[in-house]
């Protein structure tokens, strides 16, 4: 009897500890949410990220998620938090990168919820932070985590043609989401690692993209290209889907000039790469709206339902502003960005009284086939959930703004 009263006790003191254990977390985040101050005097870039700390004192807590993940759109976001430390040095926000990395890969270097046998070359981006954490930690465990990425990249299945397939479920397809999740990385990797030999193949990627999307009448790149063209969403003579998507050519975008970063000056491909930057951003810059933003389905600006959306509209902004800051654009592209960024402050951005900044009409996700399944049909793009303070329009917007210097 006394032994079993020892175990009740026993119990009740470990229920009270979680629930004290409970309550102080719960406390401390809000907290954290309370002390974050968000001055006016501070530029967008830094304004957008203490928001982001203030709603989600964790990274892993953006677009209420309810528990860790490893996950693309969290690296997109603390991958701008990285550029922002660069520039600022605020500790703040190398602490929040810090957190989700020790989050989200334990001290063995094992991923969490990522399985390299399932191909998806989404799981790659957030492999972007590891080179900085790695550098300012000296943990193994990111290094063993990035060696894990790159093996992946090594077996991951290709078009006949030699592109990286989106994913295993979806195969003989390459959409052009996919080169931003893929190719920065392995370019990083590749200089950093490999002494720069890989970069025939991520030229390739752009390639094969550029080949089998481009549309010959506007100059965009449809959202993706089916190999096999057994997709029902695919055109039976191209294999290309039906519509022009701007986060899907902002990713390509944003891809190209973060490539660049890495690539050598003396490879012959580098060439190609910013003549393929220069030509969809000629496509891209005559779809601008007036207000400085583009549409959700690009070239289909006065058709019914469609809406100034503001991730791709960003990404165009990023890209054009580094291209110009690189040398790889024309000057006149400087202007354009610009106009992009106070399209987004004056159309899409909203500002509380307690100084935190939102952003609204970010599409929250588009794809092509799976279940249920998505016809990439123009009624489709435009009836995506749309919503404010989404993932994809939170690490772009800063990268833009650090990019122009707001």
């Amino acid at each position: 009897m006394i032994h079993n009263r020892k175990k009740i006790y026993a119990a009740s003191v470990m229920l009270v500890s979680l629930m004290v254990f409970s309550v102080g977390e719960i406390t401390a985040q809000e907290s954290a949410k309370k002390e974050v101050v968000i001055s006016k005097d501070l530029k967008w870039s830094e304004r957008m990220a203490l928001s982001i700390i203030k709603r989600a004192p964790k990274a892993w807590q953006i677009d209420n998620n309810e528990k860790p993940k490893w996950d693309y759109k969290l690296g997109l976001v603390t991958m701008s938090f990285e550029e922002l430390y660069k520039k600022t040095k605020n500790p703040v926000y190398a602490n929040y990168v810090n957190e989700y990395g020790e989050t989200v890969i334990n001290s063995s270097g094992e991923i969490m919820n990522y399985k390299l046998e399932d191909y998806n070359i989404d799981n790659v981006n957030a492999g972007k932070i590891l080179f900085d954490l790695y550098k300012r930690t000296k943990d193994k465990r990111y290094l063993i985590a990035m060696q894990t990425l790159r093996k992946q990249l090594e077996t991951h299945p290709r078009t006949n043609s030699g592109g990286f397939w989106h994913k295993k479920i979806y195969p003989y397809q390459m959409w052009l989401d996919g080169l931003y999740m893929g190719t920065p990385f392995y370019a990083r990797y590749s200089t950093e690692f490999n002494k720069g030999k890989d970069f025939d193949d991520i030229a390739k990627q752009f390639e094969q993209i550029h080949l089998h999307t481009i549309d010959k009448n506007t100059g965009l790149l449809f959202h993706a290209w089916d190999e096999s063209k057994q997709m029902p969403w695919a055109n039976k003579e191209t294999g290309t889907s039906p519509n022009f998507w701007s986060r899907s050519i902002g990713w390509y975008m944003m891809a190209l000039v973060d490539v660049l970063d890495y690539m050598p000056k003396n490879h012959p491909k580098r060439k190609e790469l910013i003549q393929y930057l220069n030509e969809i951003s000629a496509a891209v810059a005559k779809y601008q709206d007036p207000s400085g933003l583009w549409y959700q389905v690009t070239d289909s600006a006065a058709k019914e339902g469609n809406y100034l959306e503001a991730s791709g509209s960003e990404m165009f902004v990023y890209a054009f502003a580094k291209g110009v800051k690189k040398g790889y654009l024309p000057s006149q592209y400087k202007k354009l960005a610009e106009k992009g960024f106070d399209g987004l402050l004056n159309k899409l951005i909203t500002v509380d009284p307690d100084g935190e900044i939102h952003i609204t009409q970010v599409c929250a996700s588009a794809g092509l086939g799976g279940n249920p399944y998505r016809d990439g049909s123009y009624e489709y793009y435009i009836k995506e959930k749309i919503k404010i303070d989404n993932s994809h329009g939170l690490g772009p917007f800063i990268l833009a703004a650090l990019e122009l210097e707001k």
